[in-house]
């Protein structure tokens, strides 16, 4: 195939990084800029946006591309934006949900484009066309959003990769919930060189079945699976993590706090429980193995453990978890510190700003316009006062950087390993320099303990799959135990 005829401009941008990148950073680029593809996996908060800037900036001191798309979440629109302003000359253009002003864009001499995933696919056939008439690298940020490879977003980047010259993807989490997540980030890059072009027969190896808890020879193969997803990213993905020795970061320290049952919240919750334990469970044994279709019907459980009013509107007490939360909050405010409040549900969130309103909370959500949501954050960024921001993981988790704070608190959480580090992570990053605090709310006897314990091994398996941990220390933490832990929550 012919190659694209070279993109010129009437003034070419300035070049040169505004700051320097640490050593680890400029290794990570070394590693990147002369390869096809290649995948940075840095953990969160260690500065990938700037790995990512300094390789453009390679790319196009060497002309070997000649524009930049970068892919992101619709929220982290705006901080790209505000990362190429503070490492680089370059300034991007934007491509939006108007299809009018995009095509200005498209037929623009512009060197960088920044769009939300969605556009990918909108645009998709226009995409195309215009791939051919340059070359155009990808990068995709928190590129997690593609690990579902049956979702029509995740099929549209697939019909677009064989059409760039060069593709990156970035995420933190790449094991955002279970090892099968990895799958189609890979393939996005490689079309199945490193892990196969089999989704299922991969997933079916990489799941986490209840047999993985009873049968030891299965156990052995689940491990030497995720073994070998490490080995076989090696020659194309580089990760550097915090506690690897390389950058000094603040330490985080992880504070459990176990709450009590108000009463009519408890007899809510018991009832609840019968009904869903005659659903999933016959003669002692789940209907439903897949531990995260049994988690969809425990849903309510979650809700009612968390704020009984989620399902019941006529539920006018105080839930079990609200004056730990308070007491929490009236200490951290009281040192002059901030805090992010971590909750599952939009309604949680607006209904926590309301009863922490003497902190000068605000909630910041998935149902909040753009806007609304840019203007909050910069509120908790800049406001010296109000101490407090809640927030739902799915409209904060990733790229922002909000180390005004120092404590979080989990209300509560779902079954997301990726929810639950890259929120927590929002404040410990490289720009953080105060100890930070990590505290989850836990109703005693609940689905919360499942939970708990369900994360902690999917962190494991995460580990181990990216070679952040040797296959003898998984073995030693490992248990399965969250399998026994559900059986006695619906006992």
């Amino acid at each position: 195939m012919a190659e694209p005829p070279r993109l010129t401009l009437k003034h070419e941008p300035r070049l040169d990084a505004k700051l320097e990148a640490f050593p680890y950073q400029t290794e990570a680029v070394d590693f990147v800029a002369g390869r096809e593809y290649a995948a940075i996996f840095h953990e969160q908060g260690l500065g990938k946006s700037k790995i990512a800037i300094d390789v453009i900036l390679r790319w196009l001191a060497g002309k070997e591309v000649d524009t930049i798309v970068i892919f992101t979440k619709k929220i982290l629109v705006a901080n790209w934006q505000r990362e190429f302003a503070s490492h680089s000359f370059l300034k991007p253009a934007v491509l939006s949900d108007n299809s009018r002003s995009n095509y200005y864009v498209f037929t623009a001499p512009t060197r960088i484009i920044i769009c939300h995933f969605e556009v990918a696919k909108k645009e998709f056939e226009r995409f195309k066309i215009w791939l051919g008439t340059r070359r155009v690298a990808a990068i995709i940020d928190e590129s997690a959003k593609l690990k579902n490879p049956e979702s029509d977003l995740t099929q549209a980047f697939f019909g677009l990769a064989p059409l760039f010259a060069r593709r990156i993807i970035m995420t933190g989490t790449p094991v955002a919930n279970r090892p099968y997540d990895i799958w189609a980030q890979i393939f996005f890059l490689d079309r199945g060189v490193a892990l196969g072009t089999d989704f299922n027969d991969f997933k079916r190896q990489t799941d986490l079945t209840r047999d993985l808890h009873t049968d030891s020879a299965e156990f052995d193969r689940f491990q030497a699976k995720l073994t070998s997803i490490n080995d076989a990213l090696k020659g194309i993905s580089i990760r550097e993590t915090k506690d690897g020795g390389r950058i000094s970061l603040p330490r985080k320290e992880y504070v459990p706090v176990l709450t009590s049952w108000e009463p009519s919240q408890a007899e809510l919750y018991r009832q609840v429980k019968e009904e869903l334990r005659a659903a999933v469970v016959r003669d002692g044994e789940l209907v439903e193995d897949d531990q995260e279709s049994v988690l969809k019907r425990l849903l309510r459980l979650i809700q009612i453990a968390s704020n009984p009013h989620l399902v019941d509107e006529s539920y006018g007490q105080e839930p079990g978890k609200l004056q730990p939360l308070y007491d929490l909050i009236t200490d951290i405010t009281r040192s002059g510190e901030k805090a992010i409040i971590w909750t599952s549900f939009n309604e949680n969130c607006e209904w926590l700003a309301k009863r922490l309103s003497a902190f000068g909370a605000l909630a910041l959500h998935g149902k909040l316009p753009i806007e609304r949501r840019n203007s909050v954050v910069k509120w908790f960024l800049e406001n010296s006062t109000d101490q407090v921001l809640i927030a739902t993981p799915g409209a904060a988790k990733e790229g922002l950087t909000l180390t005004v704070a120092n404590h979080v608190i989990f209300y509560d959480r779902t079954y997301s390993l990726d929810d639950y580090l890259q929120a927590q992570d929002r404040i410990h990053r490289v720009s953080q320099t105060k100890t930070c605090f990590v505290y989850t709310l836990l109703m005693e006897d609940s689905v919360d303990q499942w939970i708990d314990s369900l994360i902690a091994e999917k962190r494991l398996a995460a580990q181990l799959a990216q070679g952040d941990i040797a296959l003898e220390q998984y073995r030693q933490q490992a248990t399965m135990s969250f399998f026994e832990i559900l059986d006695q929550v619906l006992s």
